[in-house]
């Protein structure tokens, strides 16, 4: 189900990008259609190729250069048997001959910057607007325990789900000299207020670590999100820290002080997790947002998906990422 809903979701809005028109390439028979499909899930750079004997072939996010991710999306449709072998997609244009189409350029500057952070739109999502957007997701990084600048840094890619439906993608932006928990915590909700004085239709907050945990903290105040979607929510440091000795009774009350009834929330866990103290209290702990929230979904350990940076993982952009978007409009309950 939620397959042929993200498939619908690429493939017949009325005001449709062409990029995402699986219809479109020329060529390649259904089953290259499905994997272009799989492609419009996939992180920038990006490049998907096709020959006119109907072989394919794509790559993506080879080593963040560009250059490499084309030649490897060529030679993968060349070893498919592909002769002539030719881009069709470039990150978020078609470049085929005589399909040319690039989409609105995302806003150049911040759409809000205050000290300590800021809103921008990220430029490798498809970009539309408030006026026209099915929503905003807003996107909020982590936060490395040796203080490592994660601004700038690519969203995960199951929230490309969002975007191919319609939704804009705005990072939130943290400056680490400044970035501690309770002080994330407040910029969530004015960069959650932001939105929603801009107009979106939907919100959603979603994040991984400490852009996770901060995006549950905002479920204090009702009326900021319909949504937050947390992957690997963490605010206490990996193990060893003695921070973790208070992390779930934190959690705890997170999960008590929330009063957003009406925001549907999704937290995934991974197995294997070094910031994740216990995961047997902490899913008992979150299962609480279940009688606090408008729906509650938990992504417990789901299996062969390990790791703080489980989310990365393509199982799990493959098996959540549209269950995800379903859970966050309310279209299903459980992936």
């Amino acid at each position: 189900m939620a397959l042929g809903l993200l498939a619908a979701a690429t493939g017949a809005r009325a005001d449709m990008p062409p990029l995402l028109d699986a219809a479109r390439p020329p060529h390649i028979p259904p089953e290259g259609r499905a994997d272009y499909r799989r492609f419009l899930m996939q992180p920038t750079p990006r490049v998907f190729a096709l020959a006119p004997d109907g072989a394919w072939g794509w790559a993506a996010a080879i080593d963040d250069d560009g250059a490499a991710t084309e030649a490897r999306a060529l030679e993968n449709c060349a070893r498919w048997g592909g002769r002539g072998c030719r881009v069709y997609a470039r990150d978020l244009s078609v470049v085929w001959p005589g399909l040319e189409a690039s989409p609105p350029s995302a806003p150049g500057a911040p759409l809000r910057r205050e000290p300590g952070w800021l809103l921008a739109a990220d430029a490798r999502f498809l970009w539309q607007g408030p006026e026209r957007a099915r929503g905003a997701y807003l996107w909020a990084h982590g936060r490395s325990p040796g203080g490592a600048d994660s601004r700038g840094s690519q969203p995960q890619p199951h929230v490309r789900a969002f975007n191919n439906a319609g939704y804009d993608v705005i990072r939130f932006d943290r400056d680490p000299a400044t970035d501690e928990t309770e002080a994330g915590a407040a910029w969530m909700r004015q960069a959650l207020a932001e939105l929603r004085r801009r107009g979106y239709a939907r919100v959603v907050a979603g994040g991984q670590s400490r852009g996770a945990w901060n995006a549950l903290q905002a479920l204090d105040t009702p009326g900021l999100a319909d949504a937050v979607i947390a992957i690997a929510p963490a605010a206490h440091g990996p193990r060893g820290s003695p921070a973790q000795a208070w992390a779930l009774d934190d959690l705890r009350r997170i999960v008590a002080s929330a009063r957003s009834t009406g925001t549907r929330v999704a937290v995934a866990n991974f197995a294997g997790d070094e910031f994740d103290p216990d995961p047997d209290q902490r899913a008992a702990i979150l299962g609480v947002l279940t009688g606090r929230s408008a729906g509650f979904l938990l992504l417990d350990r789901p299996a062969g998906i390990r790791g703080h940076g489980g989310g990365t993982d393509w199982r799990f952009t493959q098996r959540y990422a549209p269950c995800l978007l379903d859970f966050a409009e309310g279209r299903v309950r459980g992936c």
